[in-house]
């Protein structure tokens, strides 16, 4: 596997680059999983209805899983796992940190 260059790993601020894999849902329990560098910014898209067809069109109003990642790599191989898995096993991965499917951003648990 290539890596990217160290110094794409920090950002202009001397922190480390962050990317979170994440899974929205909505009051029916549709799920949708996607990757970003910001998730606050991208939830707040999703919850407007700005980010994507599908999310507008389901009205997700909650982040109930995310995962945090360091390469980019790292990150889109585990979306295109979680987005593999059948919803029984996405269903298992969110009980399993979150039982009551509750807005993670909302509860204060921020990137």
């Amino acid at each position: 596997m290539v890596y990217p260059r160290q110094s794409a790993l920090w950002l202009a601020d001397g922190t480390r680059r962050q990317l979170f894999v994440y899974i929205l849902s909505n009051f029916s329990m549709t799920m949708y999983t996607g990757v970003t560098n910001n998730l606050a910014t991208r939830a707040m898209q999703h919850k407007a209805g700005t980010g994507s067809s599908f999310t507008s069109r389901y009205h997700f109003d909650r982040i109930v899983y995310y995962e945090v990642f360091e390469l980019v790599v790292e990150a889109i191989a585990r979306e295109k796992t979680i987005k593999a898995m059948s919803r029984t096993k996405k269903i298992a991965l969110v009980k399993a940190v979150n039982p009551r499917w509750e807005d993670l951003l909302a509860k204060g648990e921020r990137e």
